[in-house]
């Protein structure tokens, strides 16, 4: 398996327990459940959680950040069906 590097591309996934990391150009996206149980299982995802806050703080703090993002305003379109 690769490793994630955060912001680097469109399609990266990592799963910790039920937690799902998506990667994207200018955002990295966490969802679902993670239980931290106090046990080495626990302590395993906890170190990797860890790790993710570590390399997306990295990347971060290498960049020149706008203030706030700009998102693009999403556009409606109608139904072709």
């Amino acid at each position: 398996m690769s490793e994630f590097i955060p912001f680097a591309d469109e399609s990266a996934t990592l799963s910790i327990g039920k937690l799902t990391v998506e990667n994207r150009l200018d955002r990295v996206s966490l969802y679902g459940d993670l239980d931290l149980t106090l046990d080495q299982r626990g302590l395993e995802q906890a170190k990797a959680l860890q790790s993710l806050a570590n390399r997306v703080v990295e990347q971060l703090e290498s960049r020149t950040l706008p203030e706030v993002l700009a998102v693009a305003p999403v556009v409606k379109v109608s139904n072709p069906f």
